[in-house]
């Protein structure tokens, strides 16, 4: 192992653990808030099983908004919201609360589009056999769309990585913040380029992890 590692090593590890933290709660989100949001703006749309304006023109006008942020700038917006839920503004527990939010938005949007490539036969069959509400959205659309939702999923979380990389900014530290911090800012390229090559590797990992369970579970 090179030798500038072995002296941050200590720092390289607390900065991947708080990688983790963030991202995890992030996937976390976009698992239990995300998904259901995007099933909803699935099935509001004109001409789907609870068809309703309202509830589909908020949420996809929501949706939108917070895609819409630069997510520096959003982070920055969220800081007094930030404050309110967590207690402070600072550090990688509130970093956890922007990048949970633009998690939701994000994932909810995949999901939906993984829902609407489902065929709509499949939906008109669950109906003439009688299934319940609950019943076409676990039964059928989730099973029909399951290998769109884990490959959006996996986009996702690669999305969460770099977004996460930002958030040394209220202090979140994070693998992107220490090659800035440690690397960068000190002219320590090469400490740089070697926590560059840790976020390839995990993102590689994802992408291929991902991609595999996916293509097992297409029944297509």
């Amino acid at each position: 192992m090179p030798e500038i590692l072995l002296q941050y090593q200590d720092e390289i590890w607390r900065s991947i653990g708080e990688t983790m933290v963030m991202v995890g709660v992030s996937i976390a989100a976009a698992i239990l808030v995300g998904l259901p949001v995007g099933t909803l703006l699935y099935l509001c749309r004109k001409g789907q099983i609870y068809e309703n304006p309202v509830v589909f023109s908020t949420l996809n006008l929501v949706v939108n908004i917070i895609r819409s942020f630069p997510f520096l700038l959003l982070v920055v917006f969220l800081i007094p919201f930030t404050r309110l839920v967590i207690g402070t503004a600072i550090g990688t527990a509130a970093a956890t609360v922007p990048l949970s939010i633009i998690a939701i938005a994000h994932y909810s949007r995949l999901v939906e589009q993984s829902l609407l490539d489902v065929p709509r036969g499949v939906v008109e069959a669950a109906i003439s056999m009688g299934a319940s509400g609950k019943d076409i959205i676990f039964k059928f659309l989730y099973v029909e769309a399951r290998s769109g939702l884990v490959l959006g999923l996996t986009t996702s979380i690669i999305s969460f990585i770099s977004y996460s990389t930002i958030m040394g900014v209220v202090g979140g530290g994070g693998i992107g913040d220490f090659a800035i911090r440690y690397g960068y800012q000190q002219f320590k390229t090469d400490l740089m380029m070697y926590m560059i090559l840790v976020m390839i590797i995990l993102v590689q990992l994802i992408q291929f992890t991902g991609t595999t369970i996916a293509r097992k579970i297409d029944k297509r």
